[in-house]
């Protein structure tokens, strides 16, 4: 897993470049939001439970047909199992929040998810709302700590959202 700092360093190093201004830049942005990245991450790991939890009831109140029979939350099994999916995207989220890089994403969380649930017949656009959900409690909750909401909170989530949508609707 590689952090904003580390990415932007081997992509000057790979380039044979000394850093310019922009890379400068970024890693200003990247270490003046430092300190809220780690409180929000902090805020979120206290309350991860109660989020996964009231998430996946918004979830599920808005799409009941996940939890009758035939849906794909059907089932204490399945319904577990969806809760501990969120909970997974909720802690990778947090990862990539402090690392300020959604590489951890690409790598531990993205990468043949689609096709995993195409295979196993989980469809995607509810896991897509159940992360855009948890982005709204996040930014209440961390809000709500009195911390920062700045776009930073939103990248790794809308990050995962924008992967896995669909493109041609």
């Amino acid at each position: 897993m590689r952090d904003a700092v580390t990415s932007l360093i081997e992509n000057y190093d790979v380039a044979g470049r000394y850093l310019d201004r922009d890379g400068i830049d970024r890693l200003k942005s990247y270490f003046a939001t430092g300190t809220a990245r780690v409180q929000a991450a902090a805020a979120i790991n206290s309350n991860a439970a109660a989020i996964v939890k009231q998430a996946g009831i918004q979830l599920f109140a808005e799409q009941p047909e996940l939890i009758r029979p035939g849906g794909n939350a059907y089932t204490t099994r399945r319904y577990a199992a969806c809760l501990r999916d969120m909970d997974y995207y909720l802690r990778y989220a947090t990862y990539a929040l402090v690392a300020g890089s959604t590489d951890v994403l690409d790598e531990r969380v993205l990468q043949g998810l689609r096709e995993t649930y195409n295979s196993l017949s989980v469809p995607i656009g509810p896991t897509v709302m159940g992360i855009g959900i948890m982005k709204e409690m996040v930014k209440a909750q961390v809000a709500a700590a009195g911390l920062s909401v700045g776009p930073f909170l939103d990248q790794p989530f809308d990050y995962m959202i924008r992967e896995l949508s669909e493109q041609d609707i």
